[in-house]
């Protein structure tokens, strides 16, 4: 579907691939300018070449969101580059599910990038937005941000957290022209998911894991997403939305 974006200004975090490269070029779809991010410069790129390939306008910009002076250059270039930000997705995660999150140092990357670096995107593009007296930010969370999960400590704490942060932009900025809204993903076709998908038996788990029977697609987690961003959307803040084929519904 395209949203009429013609003229406007988007902000993609964690873009290099799955959900973040399926919102940026939904973006670009649509007619707008994105600014793709991601650590992954070879998967940011690549990013940018297919948008360039359909037609539309992309800059590719390397970018740690757990470095507040990152982030910072980071939402400097959109304005650069195309003059302003209208929308931004901040997507940029990680998921330590092989990993012992009880250790400090996975417990403390997984803290930066996927609560910080969700804090540090807003504080920049709330700054922005707000001079311009309009703007919108989806923000990924999962549903790990609205049940728990026994296994991730680090992944489920960070995740209510990002659902924490879009509450509290929504009512900081609900008279200011700026919506914050949250997309709560169950299980998708992603790189995270990619090394126990390879495996059939765990394939079928994870198809499993949802009443529909299957493992959610990129796109349509990013449809949401952009659906949150439009006029469509416009009485929409603060509003945590699943995208989980039913997982949570039981």
């Amino acid at each position: 579907m395209n949203y009429g974006f013609d003229g406007k200004v988007a902000l993609v975090t964690g873009a290099g691939s799955g959900i973040g490269r399926a919102s940026a070029i939904g973006f670009a779809a649509s007619g707008a300018r994105v600014i793709v991010s991601d650590v992954n410069e070879t998967g940011g790129t690549e990013t940018v070449e297919m948008i360039r390939a359909a037609g539309g306008a992309a800059v590719f910009q390397n970018c740690d969101v757990s470095e507040a002076d990152q982030v910072k250059a980071l939402v400097a270039r959109a304005v650069s580059e195309y003059g302003g930000l209208d929308f931004a997705h901040n997507n940029a995660g990680i998921n330590s599910m092989m990993a012992n999150e009880y250790d400090d140092d996975v417990w403390a990357k997984s803290l930066g990038v996927n609560l910080t670096g969700v804090m540090l995107c807003m504080r920049e593009e709330s700054e922005v937005m707000l001079k311009a007296g309009k703007g919108a930010i989806v923000n990924t969370s999962s549903i790990n941000g609205l049940v728990g999960n026994g296994a991730q400590p680090g992944y489920v704490a960070t995740k209510h957290g990002v659902v924490g942060l879009t509450r509290h932009g929504a009512l900081r900025w609900a008279q200011q022209g700026v919506r914050v809204n949250a997309v709560c993903p169950g299980v998708v076709e992603t790189g995270m998911t990619a090394p126990l998908a390879a495996n059939p038996e765990m394939r079928k788990v994870l198809d499993s894991m949802t009443p529909m029977g299957r493992m959610g697609r990129p796109e349509e987690i990013a449809s949401a997403v952009l659906w949150l961003c439009s006029d469509q959307a416009s009485f929409v803040t603060g509003h945590a939305l699943v995208i989980d084929g039913g997982a949570t519904a039981v």
